[in-house]
């Protein structure tokens, strides 16, 4: 910030270094006890400090000599080093003060973090736990090492202790928000960090107790309460205190006030930013009628900032306009909800109604929750979902439902929030719901929607028609606004011809149901006004599957450019059968796309183009996909040994782009993998479930990757194609090695091997050991290990395929570690992570930095595992890698530990467990839990470092697994861990 012309404002911090800036310059501050006096008039709040007070603050009860002296000298060289700021250090009445001379506050870090935690408590007080978390982030980023560092005296000593107890008790603060706004998961890592490092702090072992208990782990909570009561009795020769004391009671009879918020699964380490979605559709400019529903609708929302959450459930048929109201009264009550506004098309009257799962996972990332923080089951995805809100006022939007159950895991369920549901299903079983039956339109309201989109010139002239048209339209404002449209769009015709044309239509669809007549005659007269482009555009694209389409995939199907398709895309949104759903993206309400499809099997001739179309756009996923892969894994061969594409994909400027576009179209991709199962086209879907396998190790698309590829495994079997049936072993081969479940894993691998020989697949061929190796090395076959991998390894250097050479060479020197062949299998580890680094490839490099920190870590080159370890960490995080994210941090614990440094260890396991949640499966979860055990029981936490061998051993007993036998002895009483 400027002062003057040239002259910027000096800055000080204490909590840290003691330092000077002058704008971003720093200024010499001279030596330690220059920077002691400093230090002691900065903390003083501007106050003069007496020459008396100062030579006691600088040396106590023994100064030298010289000490006036030597203070006006200290105090000289600081009107020095200030400069044109000099004044800033006042002298009076014998001693002296710091004080801004332009009635500005200090720019103190010391003062902003008071300001800040100041601030954060009066938002907790208001309610805002979210934005009181973030301000106490903000203040604790302030510190930097030990506060004053480096200084001696009794002033500093004493200085330093306050500020590190502030520190403590704001670090405590924000650890109660995180329990209250329930991300239980992080606070266990940070928590057992800083019991490990103020181990006689009670409040914290009380926070760390609450957070185990919430996230489910209650034996280690109250092993946490049993090693806290013997570190006081051996320590301090005291009890716990009363607080702690009711706490392991509370949770030993389950007590119920405990749960609330429920539980809920870590954030980002370094502390989300508060997101506030607004995901609301635009509303249409000529909102017309409906005026009771909207006061009615409105006045319930409203009631959400009382003491319950409300949830209004707006039923009635297709067409009927439930969605536009619902966003119209939404838009309206925007101000009652300023943490956000979320939607969501439920797809409910579709034939693949959006699963509530998919969907919160959805709903927790626009709340800003990483996808490594997102469980994997309904009920635990529902209850982080309702702990985010909690505290918060926030809307949800719930389109297009089917029934009471798909809406229940979706409710916010806390006061200050709301839920507006639209259905053709009225919702009798949804407990507490405000119930509204939509009808539709009276005759006025109607025609007074007519009116606003034809021009009531047109219509005042011919009422008598105008009435006849909203009535064959059943009054209902989908039909009428599509009706109107076309009549908008054609200025020659009357209201009378337009009025003749929709009851001939009528007529001609009078087989159809009744409740449906009015919308699909609506459609009919719609559709028949299309332009020939138009009308095949509108054919083409209810085709596809998916929740949503691009314009590039868009262009795609209907073998255009994008600047012309867009055109005709945006004139179909004109005439209401189109929405657009966000800039760039088009959708269909599911009655229009089932009318689209409709027609496309009575109009599309020849009716091979309507395979052409959806050929087009598996293309266009393939191509692009390929690009994506090239730029994420350089030097693989599988692009070579891929089906041949006829339409080409996107280009991305970089690896970033390329895997944004990749997560952003998970959802469309695999769609239209599962839809392309016909024997023309499983090929290329197996194709394109390869070469977007980093969505299975992302976590939140796992599941879907799975079903996807199991769906296809029938189609092709059934088929007789043992080439893709080959493939969608290997893809279902990675994603269950990746959650544990290895004999099935097997199985895929064998498989597919035996089919990739038999229909001379080089890929299939070469991948299919390498996966075997894998396997066996975790299962301890270490021979057949070596022999796959030795197997792989010579068929991808036949292949030519260096990357995957590399990752072989890397796999291999896990088995040479775990047969006590340390050296050679950092040369091995070595020579791999060479190759990555000639071909650039980033995403794998950090696969060969992890394969060397083990070998490092077998070798105790433990810095240097930690090197490896932590780049490789920062690779994964970018990537969305979360099951080697999980990993990585396991590893770190493993290194921490073998370098003596519990705490840390410890912090790392618990990431690892966090990560891993849901993904990494309950072997995994078992070796980190014996892990965390051990950094525990270094930590003097015995109790709790019990707890974990216990569960891994009831893990590993149940998986029969021999890893049971060293938990088994580290369960015993000579155990030393």
């Amino acid at each position: 910030m400027d002062d003057g012309p040239g002259r910027e404002r000096l800055r000080f911090t204490v909590l840290g270094p003691v330092r000077a800036w002058r704008g971003a310059t720093p200024l010499a501050a001279g030596s330690p006890q220059q920077r002691a006096l400093l230090a002691a008039l900065l903390l003083r709040g501007g106050r003069t400090a007496t020459a008396a007070e100062l030579v006691d603050a600088l040396w106590g009860d023994e100064p030298p000599h010289a000490a006036l002296a030597a203070l006006r000298t200290y105090a000289s060289r600081l009107r020095k080093a200030l400069g044109d700021d000099a004044d800033t250090l006042v002298s009076e009445s014998g001693g002296y003060a710091i004080r801004p001379v332009d009635g500005r506050p200090l720019d103190l870090d010391h003062d902003h973090a008071e300001q800040y935690a100041a601030e954060a408590e009066k938002a907790r007080t208001a309610g805002d736990r979210s934005r009181a978390r973030e301000l106490l982030d903000s203040a604790l980023a302030l510190w930097d090492g030990e506060p004053l560092a480096g200084l001696a005296g009794p002033y500093a000593d004493t200085q330093r202790t306050r500020l590190d107890e502030w520190r403590l008790s704001l670090m405590e603060t924000r650890f109660e928000l995180e329990l209250e706004l329930g991300c239980h998961a992080e606070a266990v890592s940070e928590l057992t960090a800083l019991t490990a490092a103020y181990p006689l702090r009670e409040r914290l072992r009380e926070l760390l107790m609450l957070a185990l208990y919430r996230s489910g782990r209650q034996a280690e909570a109250l092993a946490v309460y049993a090693d806290t009561r013997r570190l006081l009795a051996d320590e301090l020769g005291v009890d716990p205190c009363a607080s702690l004391s009711d706490l392991q009671q509370r949770i030993l009879q389950a007590d119920p006030d405990l749960d609330a918020p429920a539980v809920s699964f870590d954030t980002d380490p370094a502390g989300p930013a508060v997101v506030r979605p607004q995901q609301l559709p635009a509303t249409v400019a000529d909102f017309t009628g409906r005026a009771s529903f909207v006061t009615e609708l409105g006045d319930q929302l409203a009631t959400a900032e009382g003491s319950v959450m409300a949830v209004s459930a707006l039923t009635g048929i297709g067409g009927v306009g439930k969605t536009t109201l619902a966003v119209h009264v939404a838009h309206a009550a925007r101000d009652h909800f300023p943490d956000g506004q979320l939607y969501v098309d439920l797809q409910g009257a579709g034939h693949n109604p959006s699963e509530p799962v998919a969907v919160l996972g959805a709903f927790l990332r626009a709340l800003g929750t990483p996808d490594a923080s997102i469980p994997d089951g309904l009920e635990e995805r529902s209850a982080l979902f309702r702990s985010i809100l909690a505290g918060r006022r926030v809307l949800a939007l719930l389109d297009n439902a089917r029934d009471a159950s798909q809406v229940r895991p979706l409710l916010p369920g806390t006061e200050g929030c709301a839920a507006l549901i639209t259905s053709r299903a009225r919702m009798i079983d949804l407990a507490g719901a405000h119930l509204v039956d939509l009808d539709v339109m009276s005759p006025e309201e109607a025609l007074a929607l007519f009116t606003r989109i034809v021009g009531e010139e047109r219509v005042t002239s011919e009422r008598q028609a105008a009435m006849a048209v909203v009535g064959a339209c059943g009054f209902l404002p989908l039909a009428i606004r599509i009706a109107a449209s076309r009549l908008a769009a054609r200025r020659t015709w009357t209201v009378s011809i337009l009025a003749r044309k929709l009851g001939d239509e009528r007529r001609r669809l009078d087989e159809l149901r009744a409740g449906d007549l009015a919308v699909k005659a609506t459609f009919e007269l719609g559709y028949k006004q299309l332009e020939p482009a138009q009308a095949r555009a509108f054919r083409l694209l209810g085709l596809a599957d998916g929740p949503d389409i691009s314009l590039a995939a868009a262009a795609a199907v209907l073998d255009m450019d994008p600047e012309d398709t867009e055109e005709l895309l945006e004139s179909l949104v004109d005439s209401s059968l189109l929405e657009s759903a966000a800039p760039g993206r088009y959708r269909y309400h599911d009655l229009v796309r089932l009318y689209a499809r409709a027609c496309a099997e009575r109009d599309e001739h020849p009716p091979s183009e309507r395979d052409m179309a959806i050929s087009r756009l598996l293309d266009f996923y393939l191509a692009t996909a390929a690009r994506m892969y090239a730029l994420e894994r350089p030097g693989d061969r599988l692009i070579d040994h891929m089906e041949s594409t006829n339409y080409p994909g996107l280009v991305f400027a970089d690896r970033a782009a390329a895997l944004e576009w990749l997560f952003n179209e998970a959802g469309c991709l695999l769609a239209c993998a599962r839809q392309s199962s016909s024997p023309d086209t499983l090929r290329r879907a197996a194709d394109l479930l390869q070469l977007t396998k980093d969505l299975a190790e992302s976590g939140a698309d796992a599941l879907q990757y799975e079903q996807v590829n199991a769906a296809l495994l029938t189609a092709a079997r059934e088929a007789g194609d043992q080439h893709a049936e080959a493939r969608f072993h290997l893809a279902l081969t990675y994603v269950r090695t990746l959650s544990g479940r290895l004999d099935e894993a097997d199985e895929n691998a064998k498989s597919a091997m035996l089919l990739g020989l038999a229909s001379e697949d080089p890929y299939v061929s070469s991948f299919a050991p390498n996966d075997r190796g894998i396997i066996a090395n975790a299962q301890h076959r270490h021979a057949d290990a070596e022999g796959y991998l030795r197997q792989a390894l010579a068929a991808f250097r036949d292949d030519g395929n260096r990357q995957a050479e590399a990752s072989a060479l890397c796999n291999l020197s896990r088995v040479y570690l775990d047969t006590g062949r340390v050296d050679s299998a950092i040369d091995l580890a070595e020579e791999g992570l060479s190759i990555y680094r000639r071909l650039g490839a980033k995403r794998r490099l950090a696969n060969g930095m992890y394969a060397l920190a083990l070998a490092y870590t077998q070798a105790m080159r433990l810095e240097e595992a930690t090197e490896q370890l932590t780049a490789a960490l920062a690779i994964f995080r970018d990537s969305r890698q979360r099951f080697w994210e999980g990993m990585t941090n396991f590893r770190l614990a493993e290194v921490e530990l073998a370098a003596h440094r519990p705490a840390t260890a410890a912090n790392h396991a618990e990431q690892a467990l966090t990560a891993l949640r849901g993904i990494g499966g309950d072997s995994w979860r078992a070796t980190v839990l014996t892990t965390l055990g051990r950094a525990l029981h270094a930590l003097g936490q015995t109790g709790r470092a019990r707890v974990c061998w216990q569960e891994a051993l009831a893990t590993f007993e149940r998986l029969g697994s021999s890893d049971g036998t060293a938990v088994q002895a580290l369960l015993s009483p000579t155990v030393v861990a």
